[in-house]
């Protein structure tokens, strides 16, 4: 390789040249160039992980971060199928797990921590009377006026506090389920299963996100194998300390809740809770 040399004068001029030329670029940017700074973020508290760090074995089917939801689009906040919930919600769904997998059955979570953004979004959209993409699957027999009034959407919900969750009981071993295609045919969330969306969870008589009175837990018209998977996953979630919200099936509350108080609006991702 031949070495070029240049004179040391050369040198200096071109490199005062370049740091006046950076000194301007800097301290003078073209009208219209200037940036609004960054959103910082909502970080997690330290109470908050995600789920696999505690119990890997739970199965995981985030529903909100997908198109398979009752907007038919992903819902604001969820950036990664990753659920999030307290410390204390986590290691109790892990002593359940151990129970359950013990008799052939594993927990499935459909969502679990949800940001106030996410609710925010529900409720734009069921004031948005004309977008019903979604009705024949998740609130076939509800007229979408009356989400509001029938209690089916909120504007604060429990599961922005961190220890609740939506989930259900899939029986060993466990099957894929088939991925959700944009604009096939839907049918009623309160079919029979085998019409119904698949899903490799055990029948609870509905769809996870029913908006329909048969998913209320103790609905007397669910009966036999349906009414037995649901006192299954009731009492073994209430022996390390879950409620359930009597109008849903798949919705339990861990108490002592960490934050009773408090509702939350950081991203559901990895990064807020990454090395918690």
């Amino acid at each position: 390789m031949t070495r070029i040399a240049f004179p040391r004068r050369l040198l200096a001029a071109t490199a005062a040249c370049a740091a006046a030329l950076l000194t301007v670029v800097t301290a003078a940017p073209s009208a219209g160039a200037a940036r609004a700074p960054a959103r910082s973020e909502p970080t997690a508290p330290g109470e908050f992980v995600a789920l696999r760090t505690v119990a890997p074995t739970i199965i995981h089917e985030m529903r909100y971060p997908t198109r398979h939801t009752f907007l038919g689009e992903p819902v604001d906040g969820y950036r990664e199928p990753v659920c999030v919930v307290t410390r204390s919600t986590a290691e109790a769904l892990r002593t359940a797990q151990s129970e359950l997998l013990r008799r052939g059955y594993s927990l499935k979570v459909y969502d679990c921590y949800r940001p106030q953004r996410a609710v925010d979004h529900f409720v734009r959209w069921a004031k948005d009377l004309q977008d019903q993409r979604m009705k024949a699957e998740f609130y076939p027999r509800v007229d979408k006026s009356r989400l509001f009034e029938d209690g089916y959407i909120a504007e604060k919900s429990g599961h922005s506090r961190g220890s609740t969750v939506d989930l259900t009981l899939v029986k060993l071993p466990a099957l894929p389920t088939r991925p959700y295609v944009p604009g096939e045919r839907l049918a009623p969330c309160f079919g029979p299963k085998k019409e119904r969306f698949p899903d490799n969870s055990v029948d609870m008589g509905t769809g996870f996100d029913c908006f329909d009175t048969l998913s209320h837990t103790d609905d007397p018209r669910v009966r036999g194998a349906q009414r037995a998977n649901r006192l299954l996953l009731r009492s073994a979630l209430a022996e390390v300390g879950f409620t359930n919200l009597p109008e849903e099936w798949w919705h339990f509350t861990h108490r002592p809740e960490t934050f009773p108080d408090r509702y939350f609006d950081f991203p559901v991702a990895w990064g807020p809770v990454r090395g918690h």
